[in-house]
């Protein structure tokens, strides 16, 4: 394919183009999140009344807290999205996110087999925010 100056490349089939989280308070959200969007490579793309979003790339994440948002709260126990996992760097990155993120609002899950809860050749951090998502946070 050919480079041309101003034109876009096509989009990458199958890709992820954005995911949209909708959250029951939109300011805890955007701290969490927030934070940890920009301390792994996003920075802040849009903002609306209900609503923000962090682009990385052609990626971006959302979260809104929608006027349409039905009650009741996210499990990740149940139907629908269990986690995120997102690249997280080196394992000195990840012990330096780890680190930080009770004071943005995020509690490290399995603790007790840290980092290898995901198995003995599978370096991550599981972290849960106060509003029930997870986060698989990867080395490599």
């Amino acid at each position: 394919m050919t480079d041309h100056p101003g034109v876009a490349p096509p989009p990458r089939r199958g890709a992820v183009h954005h995911v949209e989280l909708w959250v029951p308070d939109l300011a805890r959200a955007e701290r969490s999140w927030g934070w940890l969007l920009g301390e792994i490579g996003y920075r802040p793309h849009q903002s609306w009344e209900h609503g923000r979003s962090w682009l990385l790339g052609d990626t971006y994440v959302v979260v809104e807290q929608s006027p349409a948002l039905a009650a009741g709260d996210h499990d990740r126990l149940r139907p629908g999205l269990n986690h995120l996992a997102f690249h997280a760097g080196t394992a000195d990155q990840l012990d330096a996110l780890v680190a930080a993120a009770p004071a943005h609002g995020w509690a490290l899950l399995f603790p007790e087999r840290h980092p290898f809860a995901g198995g003995p050749d599978h370096r991550a951090a599981y972290l849960e925010d106060a509003d029930g998502y997870e986060v698989e946070l990867v080395v490599g």
